[in-house]
């Protein structure tokens, strides 16, 4: 398999193996894999948010109401109530 890089992120490979002595090879595998990890936890936690919605564990609340409770918590906080 061949992977094209823009030349900004070859310069940056590059660098990132010189700096750790790494192979470039290992490297692009390492990415490529967290990244991977990354996707599959993402989707995970989207079905699961999916699936309480779904099934009615969890209930949907409007922008403004969210907004006014983050504003109520950071209130809180900030006198220690």
């Amino acid at each position: 398999m061949e992977v094209h890089l823009t030349p900004e992120m070859e310069a940056k490979l590059n660098e990132w193996a010189s700096a750790t002595g790494r192979d470039k090879d290992d490297l692009v595998q390492d990415a490529m894999a967290g990244y991977f990890d990354e996707l599959a936890e993402l989707r995970g936690m989207i079905e699961d948010r999916y699936n309480s919605l779904n099934s009615g564990r969890a209930q949907l609340i409007d922008g403004e109401e969210a907004f006014r409770r983050l504003q109520q918590m950071s209130a809180e906080r900030r006198t220690g109530s």
